[in-house]
């Protein structure tokens, strides 16, 4: 018998003790998985990456398993080269779904055995009866950013819990995060753009908004600019009808929403068509000319911390894939679709 089969038979017998002791109605509420229980799948899972065993996993019949929009089968890809856990940890925790989403810093390995590569991933479990039946990870193999990213800390806003009184439900959650996609990609600087005045946006570790700029320079003027500028704030860069480049955000799915600490966290692909999308014009009627020569796609997981209805801090990771690609969890239509699924 294999160390996962053997694992699976002591868990259902034990379970069945439980039905016995407890009685039926109480079945449930002992399979439940709480915030802690989820955030420890996170380390169990990650352990096992490490020790390159997935048997290591209370994994159910049939879990599905994809890596940067590619089904695989469990202990490829990252399994193979694995090597340590980062410093960097995020999470957003779905207790409802049954679903914890994850940002961190790893160590994969490198040709120089007393070394290692630094990495970033993004991981989303689905946990079911205290099995893991869903693994969905994108890793960011760009080692610079890896290591500017393990020497941070996540800011101490997402671990606040929002008042009772105050919560939004799941469906305004992912309403109001939804409402950033569509106004990147609408672009006409005259969407609903629900920012607090505080809004950052950080993307693999470096701070996209509100920078300084070098040597004393005067922030660009958003009616005039033809350029976005880091410089700016998040309502800002929407307002200015800068981002056409960004010509569809497509397959967004919302697959971790955590009323209590007000997050969400997606999956999504930035599509840039290029050719004759790159001239556009400008809220202000300006013709502009930007954006990548050749159809480009960034593979991301975003997510978002709301607070009364706005969005007040934003974090992603995301990394170049294949112009069109799908994510391995969505038909076609679905992954070509801009509408918010969950």
């Amino acid at each position: 018998m294999s160390r996962c089969t053997g694992f699976r038979a002591r868990s259902a017998a034990a379970l069945l003790l439980v039905a016995g002791a407890l009685g039926a109605g109480t079945l449930a509420a002992a399979e439940s998985c709480d915030r802690e229980c989820l955030d420890g799948f996170v380390d169990r899972y990650l352990d096992a990456l490490v020790a390159h065993q997935p048997t290591m996993l209370p994994l159910a019949a049939g879990v599905r398993f994809t890596e940067d929009g590619q089904e695989l089968l469990l202990g490829d890809g990252l399994w193979r080269t694995m090597r340590a856990k980062g410093a960097y940890r995020l999470f957003v925790t779905d207790v409802a779904a049954g679903q914890v989403a994850f940002f961190g810093s790893i160590q994969e390995e490198n040709r120089d055995p007393a070394k290692g590569t630094a990495a970033l991933i993004a991981l989303r479990l689905r946990v079911k009866q205290r099995q893991i039946t869903e693994i969905e990870q994108l890793v960011i193999r760009s080692e610079m950013a890896a290591q500017h990213v393990d020497t941070l800390t996540p800011d101490p806003i997402y671990l606040k819990s929002v008042p009772a009184t105050q919560r939004a439900s799941r469906a305004d959650l992912i309403r109001i995060a939804n409402k950033y996609f569509t106004g990147m990609q609408q672009n006409d600087g005259k969407g609903v753009y629900p920012f607090t005045d505080d809004c950052n946006r950080i993307e693999n570790g470096s701070l996209t908004t509100n920078v300084p700029p070098r040597d004393g320079q005067p922030v660009p003027d958003p009616k005039t600019a033809t350029s976005y500028s880091a410089s700016w704030s998040c309502k800002q860069q929407f307002e200015s009808g800068l981002l056409h480049f960004v010509t569809r955000i497509r397959d967004r799915r919302y697959v971790a929403v955590d009323p209590e600490r007000g997050m969400v966290f997606a999956f999504a692909f930035f599509d840039h068509s290029a050719g004759d999308t790159r001239t556009f014009q400008t809220p202000t009627g300006r013709t502009v000319t930007a954006g990548p020569n050749q159809p480009w796609t960034w593979e991301i997981a975003e997510l978002f911390k709301i607070e009364k209805g706005k969005l007040h801090q934003i974090e992603a990771i995301l990394d170049r894939s294949p112009y069109g690609m799908l994510s391995g969890w969505s038909n076609w239509e679905d992954g070509m679709s801009s509408r918010a699924r969950n």
